[in-house]
């Protein structure tokens, strides 16, 4: 995937893309669902209301998964199965959790190998899931209107995802 525009100003190399419109967003997500394969975790980071579920609503159109694709708030996690063959999209929203321990009760790893598992609000929680996953950070421009552009930037941790990105 070639970012737009170019790396991120934190000195890590990691390719960064301005997103304008929702619809981008969704553009973005199955881009990236095409990079995506079992067993590939993915941890989305940004403020309240930056465009995660968003971006995951294009993950599941390009895995085609089952859907309807909604924050997964309250019920913590979903798993949407494939319509294709192709692997589930399990679908975390971390927000609620307390730490390590309330995780561990979800029994993410359990079905990890097999599925695609995208978790808004992950960061300092899940990376003890896998060695390698793909972390992607939503900003909002200073004002943060909703109507704003996006900035996302992805950064691939371990070798699944050298040269990938």
């Amino acid at each position: 995937m070639s970012p737009d525009t170019g790396r991120s100003g934190d000195g890590s190399d990691a390719p960064v893309r301005v997103v304008a419109t929702a619809e981008e967003m969704r553009e973005l997500g199955r881009r990236l669902a095409g990079l995506l394969r079992p067993g590939d975790l993915a941890v989305l980071s940004g403020p309240l209301g930056a465009g995660k579920t968003t971006l995951v609503q294009g993950i599941a159109e390009g895995l085609k998964v089952r859907g309807p694709i909604t924050s997964p708030t309250f019920v913590i996690a979903r798993v949407h199965p494939s319509l294709s063959g192709g692997p589930a999209l399990v679908h975390v929203d971390a927000y609620r959790l307390g730490g390590d321990l309330e995780v561990d009760d979800l029994d993410l790893d359990a079905s990890l190998e097999e599925s695609v598992t995208v978790v808004e609000w992950g960061e300092g929680l899940v990376e003890g899931l896998a060695e390698d996953r793909l972390e992607i950070l939503i900003g909002r421009g200073a004002s943060g209107e909703p109507g704003e552009e996006r900035t996302v930037t992805l950064r691939g941790i371990g070798p699944r995802w050298e040269g990938v990105i």
